[in-house]
């Protein structure tokens, strides 16, 4: 045989194999060929607590350094308004009498204190001693095992860093390599935007601050804040050099390394905070010796060590979902010069994989503490005034946050709102009193923070109702209970934890609601989140009564709360009453466009494509929508998603995708799904024709804009929607698949009843499914026109063939 046959055969299968398997476009990386020079460039790590976002600059890294406990403020004073609630009856005679105008103005009596604000801990600097230009330039994030690495070469020396934040260890460790011994030459500084000391003892240097007491009203924390003495949250960051050769020294506020082939960095950070309801100064937790506890612990192991116990904890999760979408002609580029592509209307089907598994890389990385769930951005704040305060906006980004966590695999990601509901559900009770004078149950409105703040927001009269004024966050965040027990079948957290916190919202609207005219229930005074109708006379206003949104949304939470006393057979008579309450609800009303009405009567609104889409909620997130059950009301959803159009916000995208899935139109949600992963510029970065508005930036964080994580969480989510939608009773397969994912298969989507899907298809029909059981139970599955009902024991799987 010809040797030079042999030759050419055996570099072209070396070749296609080191393309395929190392070069081929990746649905778990995120790369570049430069480092970030903007925020929304950069890349994140987090275990749930800790969070880090790195440049990965080669002359000078920087990485902000962020704490989810580390808020502004301290326990809210939930009795801050006590006799709001005798506002009301005057509201409710502005309305009764149409006077729009008069109930506005009244409306804003019943405010109380703006949202505390998330905190940036601080920033550390790895600086080289050596200059000089970066070339073979390489940054990454592997969302398969949350390691990022940067590599290049300068001055004919390769450098290496790989970081992670581990939450088995709760530290974050960075190794530095160099090609050539004794080449790593550099020093590390610290520094924050809060109060804080920066010093060096024992060879580790050391941050300490505190984070201010006081959001001021319009959402800026003005530097005399930081200066008051005994109170506020305390933290602290603690670095550590271990090295395997050089020499470490230090100067008053930094610490260096000098001619070192290998180092590890070792980051350590804790704050005061000690629950919602503990003032963090003379109740806090001892943040000095927390942190440098965990630092001792983590020092003492090797690296490898530390990464592959970090590793394992998080595949445990990040690895029960796996998604392919078929074949991809795309070519393999960096991640930023691949969305630009995609967003040129390229076909790119692991890039549209990769975003969902970011998303789940996202909450598995932003929500693993208990009370304390992921905010507005997640874990990653670098702001002083970060966006709107990246409090816990609760008319839609919070709980939108969350929509991925039981359908995705990932349920205990959850825990953390769960946990946070309850605590709302302790000062919701003040608030339910002060402000709405209900004296049964608990409420809560549109913002919170870390403090569990339940009240009204608006500077106390001062801001804008269409906003400020919303008691209805309560029925929304109750659906996330049932959601947690329908996925989980979980009857032990029911009964001690969920029900009672799902009761107790019930109880506030059996006490909030009204008879209107006609004899029916509705809610007043009402608003629709963020949105204003134009009234007969011109008026354009906010407050009116008997919103769609707020009907949707009671009526969720009292059937959530009917099903779980059944579950429970408890409460006999309670559920009476919330029964009799829904046969006497006002009904979801069709407008003269064909549209589901977003107010009482129908009329237009101020803004026709208005971000929020709230009155469909009956659609999704909730279970009384459907194409089935309810036609006409979904043909009514559809007309109303046409109107709004699909140009908007990058978290609203998220949810339409959400409702076109729900409507089983796949093309539709595809289409928004493409147009979600729109390049969007940095904030800050000037060209000669920007690309801005809704979409994502480079990094692949959701653009609002700014950066807000529930575009992220929400299309994530949708991509599961797409595939997999269930009840309590059934399991529909491939409801709402767009064309362009014709052929694929998926393993580890998660049903409600306690089931798990596997299954694989081609030419958009099913070839094989496999379901399995949590802990036992019958549904029906349903592919197209076809039914099969099943039942499985626990831990038994059934393979179904189409």
């Amino acid at each position: 045989m010809n040797l030079n046959f042999i030759k050419k055969a055996l570099f072209v299968f070396v070749f296609s194999f080191f393309y395929t398997n190392i070069t081929a476009q990746s649905k778990q990386v995120l790369w570049y060929n430069q480092p970030a020079e903007f925020f929304e460039e950069s890349l994140v790590l987090g275990n749930g607590k800790m969070g880090a976002t790195i440049f990965g600059g080669a002359n000078s890294d920087k990485i902000y350094l962020n704490d989810i406990t580390l808020w502004s403020g301290e326990p809210v004073n939930a009795n801050m308004n006590p006799e709001a609630y005798k506002n009301l009856p005057a509201i409710r005679e502005a309305l009764k009498n149409e006077n729009y105008k008069l109930a506005e103005e009244l409306n804003k009596k019943i405010e109380g204190k703006n949202s505390e604000s998330y905190s940036p801990l601080g920033t550390l600097e790895i600086n080289n001693s050596e200059k000089g230009k970066a070339v073979n330039y390489h940054r990454e994030l592997d969302i398969s095992n949350a390691v990022s690495r940067v590599s290049y070469e300068m001055n004919g020396i390769k450098f290496t860093r790989e970081y992670f934040v581990s939450a088995p260890d709760q530290i974050m460790a960075i190794k530095l390599t160099s090609s050539v011994k004794g080449g790593l030459n550099f020093d590390i500084t610290l520094k924050s935007l809060l109060k804080s000391n920066v010093e060096v003892r024992n060879n580790i240097l050391v941050m300490t601050g505190v984070a201010p007491i006081h959001e001021n009203p319009g959402y800026t924390v003005l530097p005399k804040y930081l200066e008051v003495k005994e109170r506020g949250t305390r933290f602290t960051s603690l670095i550590q050099i271990k090295k395997t050769d050089g020499k470490i020294t230090s100067s008053r506020e930094s610490l260096s390394l000098k001619d070192a082939t290998e180092a590890i960095i070792y980051v350590s950070v804790a704050t005061s905070f000690n629950g919602f309801d503990k003032n963090p100064a003379i109740e806090g937790l001892d943040d000095v010796s927390i942190a440098l506890q965990k630092l001792n612990k983590a020092f003492a192991k090797p690296f490898n060590e530390l990464k592959e116990t970090h590793i394992a904890d998080y595949q445990k999760y990040y690895n029960r979902v796996t998604l392919d979408l078929g074949k991809t002609t795309a070519p393999d580029l960096p991640t930023d010069e691949r969305l630009l592509r995609y967003s040129e209307g390229k076909e790119d089907k692991n890039l549209e994989i990769l975003y969902f598994n970011f998303g789940r890389y996202l909450l598995i990385s932003s929500s693993r503490t208990l009370g304390v769930p992921a905010n507005l951005q997640g874990l990653w704040n670098p702001y002083l005034n970060p966006p709107w305060s990246s409090n816990y906006t609760m008319n839609i980004n919070l709980e939108e946050n969350y929509w991925l966590a039981e359908n995705t695999n990932l349920s205990e990601m959850h825990l953390p709102l769960l946990s946070f509901i309850k605590n709302l559900s302790v000062t919701g009770k003040v608030t339910a009193k002060t402000f709405y004078g209900v004296n049964e149950g608990w409420a809560s409105a549109h913002n919170s923070d870390i403090w569990a703040m339940t009240n009204p927001v608006g500077n106390f009269g001062k801001e804008d109702p269409s906003w400020a004024c919303w008691p209805l966050s309560g029925a929304w965040l109750s659906t996330h209970i049932w959601e947690h027990y329908v996925f989980t079948q979980d009857k032990n957290y029911l009964k001690k934890e969920g029900y009672p916190i799902m009761k107790g919202a019930s109880q506030f609207f059996l006490g909030w609601m009204v008879l209107d005219k006609n004899g029916n229930l509705i809610t007043s005074p009402s608003t629709s989140p963020e949105n204003k109708y134009i009234a007969p006379d011109g008026f354009i206003g906010a407050t009116m009564y008997g919103g769609t949104a707020d009907l949707a949304m009671i009526r969720e939470c009292f059937e959530n709360t009917i099903n779980a006393s059944k579950v429970l057979n408890i409460d006999n008579e309670f559920r009476g009453k919330l029964e009799k309450a829904l046969s006497k609800f006002h009904p979801y009303q069709i407008g003269k466009k064909g549209n589901l009405q977003e107010w009482y009567f129908d009329w237009n609104d101020e803004e026709p494509q208005h971000r929020h889409q709230s009155q469909l909620f009956g659609l999704f997130p909730g279970d009384q929508i459907t194409p089935l059950k309810t036609p006409e009301l979904a043909q009514a959803a559809k007309k109303t998603l046409e109107i709004k159009g699909d140009e908007t916000t990058g978290w609203s995208k998220g949810w339409r995708i959400n409702l076109w899935a729900r409507l089983w139109d796949g093309n539709r949600a595809y289409k928004m799904y493409r147009e979600l992963l729109r390049y969007v510029d940095p904030d800050g970065k000037k060209t000669e024709k920007p690309r801005r508005g809704g979409g994502t930036y480079p990094n692949l964080f959701d653009a609002h804009p700014p950066f807000q994580i529930d575009g992220n969480f929400g299309g994530a989510a949708a991509v599961a929607e797409m595939l997999v939608q269930s009840n309590e009773n059934e399991i529909r397969l491939l409801p709402a698949l767009p064309d362009s994912w014709e052929t694929g298969n998926v393993k580890g989507i998660c049903a409600r009843g306690g089931f798990e899907i596997e299954m694989s298809w081609s030419n958009k029909k099913l070839d094989k499914t496999l379901i399995s059981s949590k802990i036992g139970g019958k549904t029906t599955l349903i592919f197209g026109d076809k039914k099969q009902d099943i039942t499985l024991k626990k831990g038994e799987t059934l393979e179904i063939n189409w």
